[in-house]
């Protein structure tokens, strides 16, 4: 299975391409490098700002990487607890479009980008500091950060004193040492930080510059080939009760219908996105079945990769009940059908992609190196 990379990145000696050094992060007792960045609340934020905070946290995590998603809220518990006492909490973005393929994005319902932290932050209800980094990365490169999520914790006179892991366990049920806590609490109580170095566990950072993958990922993920065949009754009570172990999306559409048209190429996208991770795409076409050339030849211009039938008769409404009974008889119609059949999401007319990519991502199979990722989407 592909997807984000866990890294375990820290202060201790390790072997890695040959290396006996891993790679160092910002040195406790460093200053709070100056940054001035676009945050998702759609104002700009300096260092400056945070300058009255007895204490400055900044996290660096982001939108795509499953352990930084299963930290948004405890960043968020952070904020509420420690807002009051006048702490700062500020989460930074180091990724962007330029780095993050779509093997990362496989686990994210919105990319790395502004916009996209803008909307995350919105669904979630996200409260603190949310800034973009994505496109220069000069902040985490002025921290020298190693992976998302990664906290910094600098203390009034913005000297580093606590560099890391936020505490000790992706299973927020299983914490047993909340590191960033207990940093924050000493400055706060105005002792110094007994443990100022822990080990980064997470998604590591891919930096512009390193060998360009993402327009190749791209150009392989539209390189399939383009079938079509016309399926009768018995095809679609069949595919009805799915019978596969994969999560299946199944989309109705024409080639004479506008909002079929305009959808298509975006749920294209999202099937080219998620089927690594054993998401399966079947497009059924109600056109007649002389117009099999037409429909063709639009499957070839969308590089239509997926599964790709159309009705072998006229009858649309029988073959439309055969599926289903209850299938609408309009089209756009979209569904999502878990291994056993049951439909766990539909739409009927122009998609909605965001509800339909967070409905997926909440029922794909459990990534076992991310325990309660699926919860996580199906809040």
């Amino acid at each position: 299975m592909t997807g984000p990379r866990i890294v375990l990145l820290g202060v201790l000696a390790a072997l890695v391409s040959g290396c006996s050094r891993l790679p160092e992060t910002l040195a406790i007792g460093s200053p709070a490098p100056a940054f001035s960045l676009a945050g998702a609340d759609g104002k700009t934020h300096a260092l400056a700002e945070y300058a009255s905070s007895p204490v400055l946290v900044v996290v660096f995590t982001c939108n795509h990487c499953p352990a930084s998603q299963l930290y948004e809220q405890r960043i968020q518990q952070l904020h509420k607890d420690y807002s009051g006492r006048g702490v700062a909490i500020v989460a930074i973005n180091p990724d962007g479009p330029k780095t993050v393929g779509l093997q990362e994005l496989a686990y994210t319902d919105v990319p790395d980008t502004l916009a996209g932290m803008t909307e995350r932050a919105k669904h979630r209800r996200l409260e603190y500091a949310y800034l973009y980094d994505g496109d220069a990365q000069a902040a985490a490169s002025a921290f020298k950060v190693i992976a998302t999520p990664q906290i910094f914790v600098f203390d009034a006179q913005r000297v580093l004193q606590y560099v890391g892991r936020i505490d000790d366990s992706l299973r927020a049920d299983q914490v047993k040492i909340s590191d960033a806590r207990v940093a924050i609490d000493a400055l706060l109580a105005k002792q110094s930080v007994r443990v100022q170095t822990t080990r980064v566990e997470g998604c590591p950072i891919k930096w512009q510059g390193q060998p360009a993958s993402v327009p190749a990922e791209q150009a392989l993920s539209q390189a399939g080939p383009v079938g079509l065949k016309f399926v009768g009754a018995p095809d679609l009570k069949a595919l009805r009760g799915n019978g596969t172990p994969k999560l299946m999306m199944i989309n109705f559409w024409a080639t004479w219908c506008p909002p079929c048209v305009i959808e298509f190429p975006e749920l294209q996208n999202i099937y080219r996105t998620y089927r690594a991770r054993e998401l399966e795409f079947v497009t059924v076409s109600i056109d007649i079945p002389e117009a099999k050339s037409e429909v063709t030849k639009f499957l070839e211009t969308q590089r239509a990769s997926s599964t790709n039938v159309m009705f072998s008769s006229d009858d649309t409404a029988a073959l439309q009940d055969a599926f289903d009974p209850a299938v609408p008889a309009s089209v756009p119609f979209t569904l999502l059908l878990a291994p056993n059949g049951d439909v766990v999401h539909q739409q009927l007319g122009e998609a909605e992609f965001l509800p339909l990519r967070r409905a997926i991502l909440a029922n794909l199979p459990e990534d076992q190196r991310y325990p309660g990722l699926q919860a996580y989407w199906a809040e």
